[in-house]
């Protein structure tokens, strides 16, 4: 097991390392992506702003706790250009290449080398933006972080991670019967950006929507909620649980969809 786990770590540094080097030929790249970052946050405060109104709350939130809200989509945003976009978005033209096929066939798992192979650094700037605005959100709130809320946020922002993920690889092992979803990623992209304001802004249907059906709300609403010391034990457990499921579920679902995958070859 322990040779195992070295064999894939030692692979991920080698498909890392080889993404960087061909990435950073395009340096100027970064500077665009810096610029598009800040812009589009600029304007997500803006429209924030607007909805707060004087009263300076949305949906019974602060406005310094709506914006640890839109702090967290901001990272979340920046993971998925940094690893799920450049991965995921793949896996349709594997299956309609026909070169899944050598994916298949190669002594690593595959979902690993699909969720894993490429990695942009394009998308830090994103994550670095987020963090930033995470901290001053917090400052501004004057909230005394303890350890332990700390560490229940950095737990359920990788519980975040790993739902994101979920709904991203989920939707693109539709390929192997529906070649033509990769527009879908996009679509998952547009719909996930509900997530930059707390659920509670948004109507009772929607609510319901943002939670029961697609996980939203704990995308970024539960992790803001455990650093403003606000966390409930019923939604922590449960974004674990949701977290836990999804990635069950994905696993399940991808040795699924290979059972009905019809080789390039065949």
């Amino acid at each position: 097991m322990q040779s195992r786990s070295r064999r894939y770590w030692l692979s991920l540094c080698s498909f890392w390392g080889s993404s960087l080097e061909a990435e950073l030929e395009y340096q100027l790249n970064a500077v665009v992506e810096l610029l598009s970052v800040l812009g589009n946050l600029a304007g997500s405060v803006f429209v924030l702003g607007l909805l707060a109104g004087p009263q300076r709350q949305i949906g019974g939130w602060s406005w310094e706790g709506a914006l640890l809200v839109l702090g967290i989509y901001t990272v979340l945003d920046g993971v998925s250009s940094c690893v799920l976009q450049p991965n995921l978005s793949r896996i349709v033209n594997h299956v309609q290449n026909g070169t899944l096929d050598y994916v298949l066939l190669k002594p690593i798992d595959s979902q690993f080398w699909l969720s894993t192979r490429n990695l942009s650094p394009w998308g830090l700037p994103g994550v670095v933006a987020g963090f930033a605005l995470m901290a001053w959100a917090t400052l501004q709130q004057g909230i005394k972080v303890s350890a332990a809320n700390l560490l229940l946020t950095g737990t359920l922002l990788l519980a975040s991670m790993l739902i994101l993920y979920s709904l991203w690889f989920l939707l693109a092992s539709l390929s192997i019967w529906f070649v033509k979803i990769w527009n879908a990623t996009e679509v998952l992209r547009y719909v996930l950006v509900a997530g930059r304001y707390p659920v509670q802004a948004y109507p009772p249907g929607l609510r319901i929507l943002f939670t029961f059906v697609l996980p939203v709300a704990f995308l970024t609403t539960v992790p803001a909620q455990a650093l403003l010391g606000e966390a409930s034990w019923t939604w922590s457990l449960g974004s674990l649980a949701v977290a836990a499921v999804s990635l069950l579920g994905t696993r399940l679902f991808w040795q699924f969809a290979l059972r009905h995958y019809t080789s390039a070859s065949s």
